[in-house]
């Protein structure tokens, strides 16, 4: 899939994936896609709830075995 901008959230643990997701939306534009990278397992949860509680799409999570790839598009204000 296409992305923006990558995040390598690889070896942080809740909440800074989610605080450097964040922050990482702040500096793309409406509409632009993030890519993250995270090896915390509680981020799928915590990433789901984010996207549902800010309005910005979660256009796909691929779970692999120590690795979670977010794909987040960032809603149009």
């Amino acid at each position: 899939m296409e992305f923006d901008k990558e995040l390598n959230a690889r070896g942080l643990n809740c909440p800074l994936p989610i605080l450097r997701c964040k922050k990482a939306l702040a500096e793309i534009e409406g509409g632009q896609v993030l890519k993250v990278i995270a090896t915390d397992r509680g981020s799928v949860k915590d990433f789901q709830a984010f996207c549902k509680q800010t309005g910005h799409e979660l256009l796909s999570l691929d779970e692999g075995e120590s690795e979670f790839t977010f794909f987040i598009r960032k809603r149009v204000s």
